[in-house]
């Protein structure tokens, strides 16, 4: 059932109450149609029965002589009567008990004393009478049995009943289907355009800049529930400046006594002792460095500007092939919206940990009407399938140790997917065909 409604809240409201209405209509159609039956019924039965209980009175009234003229009399304006030993309505023909049971109060008001009364519509029986004038409804066939045993039998034509479906009533049923449906749909619309203001807004958060604010509109109770969302966005937008103020001065009262200590440790001998403390003072900075950056990562004022992807990737791989590091570059001019400083910072992350670890990258850029992809490409041992999972959590590496030589404190992925995440972008890592690892940034098209 799920998979044949549609996924919008508008499109599941219109198929949910349309069929709702069908089903409705369906069944209002369905006790109309017996009560108009029963009305047309009764409308064509009711002269007909009238004008039987009329010649009947006569009838049984008149004088023997006169019995058969009054029959005769009465056998006019398309109706037959005859008496005979047996009734016209035979085993054959479907009879009508509700026209039988009006047929039989009809003769008791009148005072016609009867022991059976019998109904039926033959619709194919031509009429015997000359005066019988056939008509599209058929005839309709009375017959009543009187105390001495005989029966006596009219044949009437009665009109067609009218049609139980009208092209008014099929147009009244439409109209109101649409006109409710609309309404339903409008109420939908309503709901919607409101919940889809508030998606736009969770999905566009990213926790920088100012809170986004939604404009609450709607049923009370969505407006309600936006307005708590921009509520919530207020505060969580607080407290990450709140945490960016706290980094700044845990960073600023930390580098200061790292600063003083490797200060005095230019002073310390041996030699080899000092350079010990030294490289262990640097190492701590490097880490604290890297920690502050990634707690930022999606924080930064920066500005978005337009920017040729492949110039950026370019003059960031110059300044490794002048270090004479073995970076190269190919790929066409991309145009993407990002932050460039803080880009090139993901973009040096992965080259640094490709050459770390394969000894040599290649970055590739292409662009197509989905965005930018910028790929840093090594021949490195790669990664299994559990690792690629945790290479881009926070200290994770897959050599335990933290020392900075063998690929310090395992947060540059981190850092790189924070990063590309605050360009609204996504990081991938993937195994290569022909070994090593391929790191892929997707950018959105401008």
């Amino acid at each position: 059932m799920k998979r044949l409604l549609p996924r919008s809240l508008v499109g599941q409201m219109a198929v949910l109450i349309g069929a709702a209405l069908l089903l409705a209509t369906l069944a209002g159609f369905a006790f109309a149609l017996i009560e108009r039956q029963q009305f047309n019924r009764a409308e064509i039965d009711t002269p007909a029965i009238t004008r039987f209980t009329s010649a009947a009175a006569d009838f049984v009234q008149a004088a023997p002589e006169f019995k058969p003229l009054v029959l005769s009399d009465a056998s006019h304006r398309g109706a037959h009567y005859e008496v005979g030993a047996a009734a016209s309505v035979g085993a054959g023909l479907q009879r009508r008990d509700d026209t039988e049971d009006r047929l039989r109060q009809s003769l008791a008001d009148a005072g016609v004393s009867v022991s059976d009364v019998r109904a039926a519509i033959d619709p194919h029986a031509p009429s015997r009478a000359p005066n019988v004038h056939r008509r599209r409804g058929g005839n309709l066939l009375l017959s009543a049995q009187l105390p001495d045993k005989s029966w006596i039998n009219a044949r009437m034509s009665v009109p067609s009943a009218p049609p139980l479906l009208t092209p008014e009533l099929w147009v009244a049923a439409l109209l109101v289907y649409l006109f409710v449906l609309a309404a339903a749909v409008l109420i939908a619309l309503r709901m919607a355009r409101p919940l889809r203001d508030l998606t736009e807004a969770a999905e566009t958060f990213r926790g920088r800049n100012q809170p986004l604010t939604v404009e609450p509109r709607g049923p009370a109770d969505l407006r309600e529930a936006i307005e708590a969302f921009n509520a919530m966005n207020r505060r969580v937008v607080d407290l990450l400046e709140e945490k960016d103020r706290t980094l700044g001065a845990i960073g600023h009262d930390l580098r200061t006594p790292l600063a003083s200590l490797r200060i005095r440790a230019e002073s310390v001998e041996p030699e080899e002792e000092r350079e010990r403390m030294i490289a262990t003072i640097e190492e701590m900075t490097g880490t604290l460095e890297s920690i502050l950056t990634l707690a930022r990562a999606g924080q930064s004022r920066e500005e978005f500007e337009i920017t040729d992807i492949a110039e950026l990737v370019r003059d960031l791989v110059d300044e490794y092939a002048r270090a004479d590091q073995p970076v190269s570059f190919e790929g066409p001019a991309a145009l993407a919206r990002v932050q460039r400083n803080l880009l090139r910072r993901a973009i040096r992350n992965l080259i640094d940990n490709a050459l770390k670890f394969a000894g040599s990258a290649v970055v590739e850029t292409s662009h197509s009407a989905a965005g930018v992809k910028i790929s840093v490409l090594d021949r490195g041992p790669g990664l299994g399938a559990e690792q690629l999972q945790l290479a881009t959590m926070p200290f994770y590496r897959t050599e335990p140790s933290r020392n900075r030589q063998t690929g310090g404190a395992g947060l540059g992925l981190s850092i790189a997917k924070e990063i590309v995440a605050g360009q609204n972008g996504e990081l991938a890592l993937k195994p290569r065909e022909e070994g090593g690892l391929a790191a892929v940034i997707s950018l959105p098209a401008v």
